[in-house]
């Protein structure tokens, strides 16, 4: 079986899941936005298959905690929303080609950034929910990213409320994102040993947040991490148009 991750990329995917879980865990959100775009620069294959699968863990870890601040209408619009983006996510993955594929990401990429640095809107409506869903399926299918259209359709919550609904959403919009792309033959058994593999450090990014939340919730950090994203976007395009 051909598993297209060797030893050292493994080492640095780890330490960038190491770090993305650390920041989510402590600020709520940068294991999926800052991890994708520099998975991409170690291993494309890393997306969007064992990105996806790794970045389930967290969410998994705060519905266990947070399940009663849950606002399950809400959540329920957001799952169903994500099956029609993930299907427009195949297509999109189906008609670009591959040499392609890096520009697309990178422009996802820098939507996804877009989308999180917008300042706060109002309460949205059911409808407003299931669009934003469907942006969020379509881009967490091509790009492991789809955590920005649903973070600013629910700016209106705060706290666990934010942080359950959510995880309710990514948790299992993540399995039906995944059996997407299993059941149009984007997703293996090498995509789910490298998600796999990817789970130490997911743990101890987790692990480690509980210690160091305090020290990292600054107002700087934020800027600083959707930077490095688009940063990492930029590189992923310009690396496509040389190759």
């Amino acid at each position: 079986m051909d598993i297209p991750l060797s030893l050292t990329e493994w080492v640095l995917a780890t330490l960038v899941i190491l770090g993305g879980s650390l920041i989510q865990g402590a600020i709520g959100f940068g294991v999926a936005l800052v991890g994708a775009p520099l998975l991409y620069l170690i291993q494309p294959a890393l997306i969007p298959g064992p990105m996806l699968l790794a970045g389930m863990c967290l969410p998994m870890m705060i519905l266990l905690r947070d399940w009663r601040a849950v606002h399950f209408p809400d959540a329920g619009w957001a799952v169903v929303g994500q099956v029609p983006g993930a299907l427009a996510g195949i297509a999109v993955l189906a008609v670009i080609a591959q040499d392609l594929l890096g520009l697309v990401f990178g422009a996802l990429v820098l939507l996804g950034v877009a989308l999180s640095a917008v300042g706060r809107i109002g309460r949205p409506r059911q409808h407003h929910v299931f669009m934003a869903s469907g942006l969020a399926g379509l881009m967490a299918t091509t790009t492991s990213i789809g955590g920005p259209p649903l973070a600013l359709a629910f700016q209106h919550y705060h706290g666990a409320r934010l942080r359950g609904t959510l995880s309710a959403v990514f948790v299992p919009g993540g399995v039906i994102i995944i059996g997407t792309l299993a059941a149009f033959g984007r997703f293996g058994v090498p995509e789910l040993l490298m998600g796999l593999s990817l789970l130490p450090g997911v743990a101890v990014g987790f692990w480690l947040s509980g210690r160091l939340a305090a020290w990292l919730d600054r107002d700087w950090l934020r800027p600083a991490l959707l930077g490095v994203s688009a940063v990492a976007a930029v590189a992923a395009m310009v690396t496509a148009l040389i190759d």
